[in-house]
């Protein structure tokens, strides 16, 4: 199988675009939460998310624009959720109350579970990549499968140990590794096989900052977009 596998996309739908233009075919989308939250487009990325028909966990700022719980969130990213609820009709709303915390899929024989934060804290916990290194093997026998798929850092990251992997595929719509374009991985399966390839995609930051403005959205998250931070 050949499996696209985003995250954090935040409301970019022009970065999620691109993506969706840059990474190929694929037989099915898997989406590590966080749709909406920071960006100027959040209800566009949740038909979008929905359109494709992705195999998707809630993030932390789905969550919270849903209803749900409050995860103490800066300034700047609790005025983005105040407008993101604001723009999201009641169905899209609905749609992202309903998404569960864990995913297990079993792709072709292999055994996929998908979370936002970790497998302890799904919502929660940032596991980045130096932590990858070193909760590898204790995730993989935790959730007893062969790969794991994490977002919440945006930051890409492949961990791989004689258990299995653990994978993420880094920030569509907010990199916070030093490079701006959109974050993406392409994951392929043959037998017990997994190859992953980590992929960039350049798009317009100008005509999304631009929209983030006009949304009343905060500066700070717009020029975060040029730095990749």
């Amino acid at each position: 199988m050949r499996l696209l596998v985003i995250s954090d996309i935040h409301g970019n739908l022009t970065a999620l675009n691109r993506v969706l233009d840059s990474s190929g075919g694929y037989d099915l989308a898997i989406c590590a939460g966080d749709i909406v939250g920071y960006g100027p487009n959040p209800g566009e990325c949740v038909d979008a998310i929905k359109g494709l028909h992705a195999a998707c966990v809630t993030g932390n700022h789905d969550a919270e624009v849903a209803g749900g719980e409050s995860f103490g969130a800066n300034p700047a990213a609790s005025q983005a959720i105040r407008i993101h609820k604001r723009l999201l009709s009641t169905q899209q709303t609905a749609w992202l109350r309903g998404l569960p915390r864990r995913l297990e899929l079993d792709l072709a024989g292999v055994k996929v579970a998908v979370f936002h934060g970790s497998p302890v804290q799904p919502l929660r916990e940032y596991v980045f990549p130096h932590d990858a290194r070193m909760l590898a093997d204790h995730f993989l026998e935790l959730t007893g499968t062969d790969v794991i798929i994490l977002g919440h850092t945006h930051m890409p990251c492949e961990v791989r140990t004689e258990k299995g992997l653990i994978l993420n595929p880094g920030s569509v719509g907010q990199p916070r590794d030093g490079d701006p374009r959109a974050s993406y991985a392409v994951m392929e399966t043959s037998g017990d096989d997994v190859e992953v390839t980590i992929g960039r995609a350049e798009y317009d930051i100008d005509l999304v900052a631009s929209r983030m403005r006009e949304r009343g959205l905060p500066e700070v998250l717009a020029n975060r977009l040029y730095h990749g931070r």
